[in-house]
């Protein structure tokens, strides 16, 4: 009677989970034609949105064949627009390097007194429209101000000049770094830093052998978003540039082409130029976002 018993009770559970299994699936599962409904309506939305313009603005920058392609891009103007939007990257990410290490080592490794400010003062780069960032820096260092007045009277250009791209472009960068490290510090805690201590190793050894190398991927990710902000500006650069020849981006120096009305493949052949790089980072973002995963994927076995 007790042998029976049990195995009824174990036939039961057999079927309690078969039932519970197959409502799982009927809940979680849809039929064939839905799943080619959403998957071709997803797939013509990116190739209508995305993917066409991409292709014409290639297809535009070669109409007029090769040679006219490679005299677009070697003028003087695009070689200044290359040559500015350089200087502002490789000032502004290695900056935005240093002071996101920083900050994000600070909140995620410690407690402190207005911690969440300094976090919702990290944010306000991404809650201001990039063309009040401009403006907030015309304020300051234009001729109406305090501190423009005195860098006019000792003959110091911020304004409408390299400074001002660079300060825009750090400004609106910021926080692409700290963001993407605070995360990874505050899940990995503090233990492994205090033990480094403990054992002897002073600052410097504990963030370069033990710090470091827990967050370089995500330090990595944070820097490929970094550049490719920096190099794609326009709502702050277009405002402190004043559209000129000498501080004109890469983006400015499109839009300076477009309101002209330039005809021909110019345009379109520096457009290309922003756009590649975008590929370019959206394949290194992809990579680095699978060795994180890998990474995380051995630490939790």
């Amino acid at each position: 009677m007790t042998n029976s018993s049990q195995q009824s009770a174990a036939i039961g559970d057999r079927f309690d989970y078969r039932a519970h299994r197959y409502a799982v699936m009927r809940a979680t599962t849809e039929s064939g034609w839905a799943r080619f409904a959403l998957i071709g309506s997803s797939c013509a939305f990116m190739a209508l949105f995305l993917l066409v313009p991409l292709v014409c603005v290639f297809f535009e920058a070669f109409a007029e064949g090769f040679v006219g392609f490679c005299k677009a891009l070697t003028t003087k103007a695009t070689g200044n627009a290359i040559r500015m939007t350089l200087i502002a990257t490789f000032i502004a990410v290695p900056l935005n390097i240093v002071f996101g290490m920083i900050a994000s080592w600070c909140i995620g490794k410690f407690q402190f007194l207005g911690k969440g400010i300094l976090i919702s003062l990290i944010d306000i780069p991404f809650a201001i429209s990039p063309i009040i960032v401009g403006l907030l820096f015309v304020f300051l260092f234009g001729s109406s101000s305090i501190l423009g007045k005195w860098l006019f009277e000792h003959n110091i250009r911020i304004l409408y000049a390299t400074p001002s791209i660079v300060l825009v472009t750090i400004f609106v960068t910021f926080p692409f770094v700290v963001r993407e490290l605070i995360p990874v510090m505050e899940s990995q805690g503090a233990e492994e830093e205090q033990a480094a201590r403990v054992l002897g190793a002073n600052g410097w050894q504990i963030f370069w052998r033990v710090t470091l190398p827990n967050v370089k991927w995500a330090l990595l990710y944070g820097v490929v978003l970094c550049n490719a902000r920096a190099m794609g500006e326009f709502g702050a650069a277009v405002v402190v540039a004043r559209n000129s020849i000498k501080t004109n981006t890469l983006p400015l120096h499109i839009n300076a082409l477009y309101q002209s009305y330039e005809s021909g493949a110019a345009p379109f052949a520096v457009a290309t130029l922003l756009a590649t790089i975008a590929i370019v980072t959206l394949i290194v973002k992809t990579l680095l976002e699978i060795k994180i995963r890998s990474s995380e994927k051995k630490d939790d076995d």
